[in-house]
């Protein structure tokens, strides 16, 4: 099995290496404003952001792991911090001991109601505004082609 890597042409490379610096540039002022704004780091708005897209302000924590896509032991030490925090609680369920249910506190609702304007207004500014409709379409429609590829290779 000697073959020889498929490498990118200089547009591809380009286009890769837009890509790339798009999303770390992006990702790193959004968690420099999050921080900044709500003192909430990036794992933190998105349990936040999960939990406050229920009715309830509250997801079973194994619901709560998968909608994050991270580890059992990720999930398990971050709540634990948010806790510490006061932004979340962990409550067993007293009709089944093996399920836990992870709700949002009054000060993580604070924290994601001071923090969503400006991340709000970021994302507008940086993505959104610049694009006309069309062009947002076509972002849509080449994201989700990426992510049907990730779901295949997903274990």
């Amino acid at each position: 099995m000697n073959e020889k890597p498929h490498w990118l042409t200089p547009e591809q490379q380009h286009a890769w290496r837009t890509f790339v610096d798009v999303h770390q540039k992006l990702a790193t002022t959004l968690a420099r404003e999050l921080q900044d704004i709500a003192n909430l780091s990036e794992a933190d708005y998105a349990v936040l952001v999960a939990l406050t897209d229920t009715p309830d302000g509250q997801l079973r924590f194994q619901r709560l792991r998968r909608a994050l896509q991270w580890e059992q032991s990720r999930t398990s030490h971050h709540i634990a911090r948010m806790a510490k925090r006061g932004l979340v609680t962990r409550q067993e369920n007293p009709d089944d001991g093996r399920a836990v249910h992870v709700s949002i506190t009054p000060a993580g609702r604070q924290a994601i109601e001071t923090a969503a304007p400006q991340h709000v207004a970021t994302v507008r500014s940086v993505v959104i505004d610049p694009l006309t409709p069309e062009e947002l379409d076509t972002l849509t429609h080449l994201c989700q082609r990426m992510l049907d590829q990730l779901e295949k290779k997903a274990p």
